[in-house]
């Protein structure tokens, strides 16, 4: 069975998305990436402050790393350019 559907390209098979669309999705990367920039921000100043109340590693910080390492990976999915 094939299908004729003028959505897809020659070049790679995958549907063409509306620009409006492409447009949108680039707003929201880069919210995400302003978003990891803050939690880096907020990460350093919690090792900062642990540092200097000489602390081991606050828990807090996986949780930091964690959400981080999240956003990165919904900024690989949905990076179109």
């Amino acid at each position: 069975m094939t299908f004729s559907d003028d959505s897809f390209s020659d070049e790679d098979q995958q549907p063409s998305i509306d620009p409006l669309v492409i447009q949108r999705l680039n707003g929201i990367v880069s919210q995400l990436r302003d978003a990891v920039s803050s939690l880096d921000d907020v990460m350093f100043d919690v090792l900062r402050e642990a540092s200097r109340r000489r602390e081991g590693r606050p828990a807090i910080d996986k949780t930091l790393s964690q959400a981080r390492r999240a956003i990165d990976k919904a900024v690989h999915l949905l990076d179109l350019d």
